[in-house]
């Protein structure tokens, strides 16, 4: 890859379209596919649980800032709780990164590079696919992220003085919003830091106001975060900070990581933009459009992967994902360059690669409407794309549905897809250690006197009374339900009567598992 220069190339492609035209087709030729996959598959387990916690509009949650609950909660209100209703303003958000990414490349190199970046994105998994068709908050946070970066290149890149310092309040906005997305948000500032301390002709910034005055302003569109944290305690930030686990020397998890992010970005995306990531860094700040973009991606890559050094727990592979979004301006003008000198084989990587994605999206996508136990599946190996609807046809059929009764799940990822299913109604509560969002929704002292249905899959009769028996005066067995897709079994949910909940244990309000007592949010009506 050395041999290939910097290139400013003019757009000449051979069907006479321009970049921009290309790349406005080849979005829209995204969007639909996303949405095809959006409306096919149920939502998966995190999805399930946004679409639950979200139904109390909160000022921030639990897990992460509160951006992808916002657009969750007004999505369900105007168009109703249906997988692609959820999904269609994520799914829309994923063209506006495809083309924030195309302006940036090509602000940055030219339009024809911009138009490969934008084919490169959709080719990969994890952000193509995943985070463009799912409820995720990275939906939110890789516009906000493109927009900062835009922003900033105007006013690294640019003379226009007096508009580069709206530039820079705008990057204070567009670093706010993905801050208030994810909390890999902050991390560009740390990225805008190095390169202005990298560059000899960007440091004068420093002696300005505007870094300052960019920072205050994304401080303000965080401050909801802010405040919803200082209500209860931190608890989000002691969350997120103890997600590591105990300091724990591990050499072997952080090339587990690199290999799981090679599957997540797709090993031809991922090879690439970690040899011009390299490449790069190695140059350093002389090629200073390349440098810009390899600091606004070396916090999240480099962070993450070193806290799987000593982290004793998993580190996430997506976690570093927003980072690698930065280096595909490389890679476009990577792709743009060896197509003008004449590499076939990389066209036909390309067509084969746009392939490969569309079948894998068409075959996720009809998995569960495949007649699977014709075929000899007994055991469904997507069961975490299937949605418990299913769950509720049986409650009400069985005649489950009662006066003071409340659904109880034993994991926060259970009561996510159980809530969801039942639409609210009976309400959920999680009672587990580990309740999550649930934890401030509901308090589990508002249903003392209540009935509950106690759902678990794999959970026998012996260890429902062993572990929530002093919570009830007595659990009964009921009859399990089966969740099919394609007539094959995605798993088994166990189901029992709690009868008269009393005495909840404190460890069920999260508000109270031992970082503070907290008050709870606004409870639903029930």
């Amino acid at each position: 890859m050395d041999g290939i220069p910097s290139l400013d190339l003019k757009p000449t492609p051979r069907s006479g379209w321009s970049a921009e035209r290309k790349t406005l087709v080849l979005i829209l030729v995204t969007l639909a596919l996303r949405l095809f996959f959006a409306g096919a598959n149920g939502l998966g387990v995190d999805e399930a649980y946004t679409a639950a916690t979200s139904r109390v509009l909160t000022l921030s949650t639990f897990d992460h800032p509160p951006l992808a609950w916002w657009m969750t909660h007004f999505a369900a209100q105007l168009f109703g709780e249906s997988a692609l209703a959820l999904r269609a303003p994520f799914v829309l958000l994923s063209g506006l990164t495809s083309w924030l990414l195309f302006l940036l490349t090509r602000r940055l190199f030219s339009g024809e590079a911009g138009f490969y970046a934008v084919l490169a994105l959709a080719l990969s998994p994890a952000l193509g696919v995943a985070d463009a068709a799912c409820i995720l908050p990275d939906a939110p946070l890789l516009p906000a992220m493109l927009a900062c970066a835009l922003a900033l290149a105007r006013v690294f890149f640019d003379d226009d003085r007096l508009q580069a310092r709206r530039d820079w309040l705008l990057a204070g906005l567009y670093a706010g919003l993905s801050m208030l997305a994810k909390y890999h948000g902050v991390l560009l500032f740390a990225g805008a830091g190095l390169f202005m301390l990298a560059s000899r002709r960007q440091r004068f910034w420093f002696a300005t106001p505007w870094p300052y005055a960019a920072g205050v302003v994304a401080l303000l569109v965080f401050s909801p975060v802010l405040i919803w944290n200082a209500q209860h305690n931190w608890m989000s930030f002691l969350f997120q900070g103890g997600r590591t686990g105990a300091p724990h020397l591990n050499l072997v998890a952080p090339f587990a990581l690199i290999g799981l992010q090679s599957l997540f970005l797709a090993p031809w995306i991922f090879i690439p933009l970690v040899l011009l990531f390299f490449r790069t860094l190695r140059r350093g700040p002389s090629h200073e459009k390349d440098f810009f973009l390899a600091s606004l991606a070396v916090f999240p890559i480099v962070f993450f992967t070193l806290i799987a050094f000593w982290s004793s727990r998993r580190i996430q592979p997506h976690w570093v994902a927003p980072g690698y979004l930065m280096l595909f301006p490389l890679l476009g003008r990577e792709i743009a360059a060896r197509l003008a000198g004449g590499a076939r084989w990389l066209r036909r990587s390309l067509v084969a690669a746009t392939a490969f994605t569309i079948a894998g999206i068409g075959v996720v996508s009809a998995f569960p409407h495949l007649p699977l136990r014709a075929l000899g599946v007994k055991n469904y190996p997507l069961s975490e794309l299937v949605d418990w609807s299913q769950f509720a046809r049986a409650f009400d059929a069985r005649g489950w549905r009662k006066a003071n009764t409340f659904v109880a799940a034993t994991r926060w990822l259970d009561a996510g897809r159980l809530d969801y299913a039942l639409h609210g109604d009976p309400p959920v509560l999680c009672l587990s250690e580990d309740p999550r969002g649930f934890g401030f929704i509901r308090d589990p002292r508002d249903f003392i006197g209540w009935d509950a249905l106690l759902v678990a899959p794999a959970l026998s009769l012996d260890q429902a009374r062993a572990r929530f028996g002093s919570f009830f005066d007595a659990i009964e067995p009921l009859e399990p339900v089966e969740i099919l897709a394609g007539g094959a079994l995605a798993i088994r949910l166990e189901v029992f009567r709690g009868v008269r909940f009393h005495d909840p244990a404190p460890e069920f309000r999260l508000a109270a598992s031992g970082l503070a007592e907290t008050p709870t949010q606004p409870q639903l009506k029930h």
